[in-house]
């Protein structure tokens, strides 16, 4: 790689955000490459500044900013667009997916306060039809999903046909059991993951829970988000002892496509060793690609006085 493709992907190699091939060669160039790793200390530093600044948002405009923001970009019905300038939604998209663009480069704590930003103006939106007008005569709390007729009289009146959601807001402690109930509903949300972020996030301290070390375990195994899986995963640590956690983190370990959450997954595995975890190491050393992980794994088992090679 050249200094100048390893220096674009250095903001994702620091977050772990690159496929192990192309992180694999970021790694062996700046093994050998004095200015790239100079670069590569340059933005932790940067990083590390930018996370010490925090914004606190009152809690009713984040959740405000991050339903809507969500409605809009994992909707999966959009309505037909007629005219580009009178549809918003196209246009927040259209200044979402800008935000992404290669030659746009930006940190964690820069990408969330942007994406806040969007989430608060798409909110806005909303309250506008195609002709500006406010729709403030609807239920309070009310949100428009879709208008299904508009029929004008002689009279000069309009009558507007359109289905809506209600919000409702309900609070309370987690050893409430219908808050507990709506925490394992929503970490299994398909269509939100930083709402099962947030809920995996809450629920993982309460892991002595059967019902909460089942959806942990469901999420490590089979949810999209790597994020949802490295929290899943740090609520099952005072279960690595475990026989079934640990069958299943083995399963994980063999079969996750993200090196982050392997690398966690070993961690948990060499805590308690066994025979089967040797075994398993040894299976991930022979098909893996990643030469950190594949470091790691080796370094296990020489700890374990087992072989490299495999059975």
């Amino acid at each position: 790689m050249t200094c100048d493709a390893v220096t674009n992907a250095i903001p994702l190699y620091y977050y772990g955000e690159l496929a192990p091939d192309v992180e694999e060669g970021v790694e062996e160039h700046l093994h050998a490459c004095a200015g790239c790793r100079a670069e590569l200390d340059r933005q932790k530093s940067l990083a590390t500044a930018l996370d010490q600044r925090q914004l606190e948002p009152p809690p009713d405009l984040l959740a405000e900013c991050r339903h809507e923001l969500v409605r809009a970009v994992y909707r999966e019905h959009a309505p037909a667009v007629t005219h580009r300038h009178s549809d918003p939604w196209g246009l927040f998209r259209e200044a979402f997916h800008s935000l992404w663009h290669p030659g746009i480069r930006f940190t964690r704590p820069a990408g969330a306060v942007a994406l806040l930003a969007l989430g608060f103006f798409a909110a806005r939106f909303i309250n506008f039809g195609q002709s500006g007008l406010s729709l403030a005569g609807t239920t309070p709390d009310a949100i428009v999903s879709s208008i299904r007729s508009v029929q004008p009289d002689s009279t000069g009146r309009v009558q507007i046909a359109l289905d809506e959601t209600h919000r409702r807001v309900i609070s309370g402690r987690l050893d409430d059991q219908n808050i507990r109930r709506l925490l394992l509903a929503a970490a299994r949300e398909p269509d939100n993951p930083g709402v099962r972020v947030e809920s995996v996030e809450l629920l993982k301290d309460h892991s002595a829970s059967a019902e909460v070390r089942s959806a942990l375990l469901e999420a490590v195994t089979h949810d999209a988000n790597p994020g949802v899986r490295l929290k899943a995963l740090e609520g099952l640590k005072s279960f690595a002892g475990d026989p079934a956690v640990r069958k299943t983190l083995a399963q994980v370990l063999l079969k996750d496509v993200n090196p982050g959450v392997r690398i966690q997954v070993i961690d948990l595995l060499i805590a308690h060793k066994d025979d089967a975890t040797v075994s398993v190491l040894q299976t991930l050393v022979g098909k893996e690609d990643n030469s950190y992980v594949r470091m790691r794994c080796q370094n296990a088992l020489r700890d374990m006085n087992a072989s490299v090679g495999t059975f």
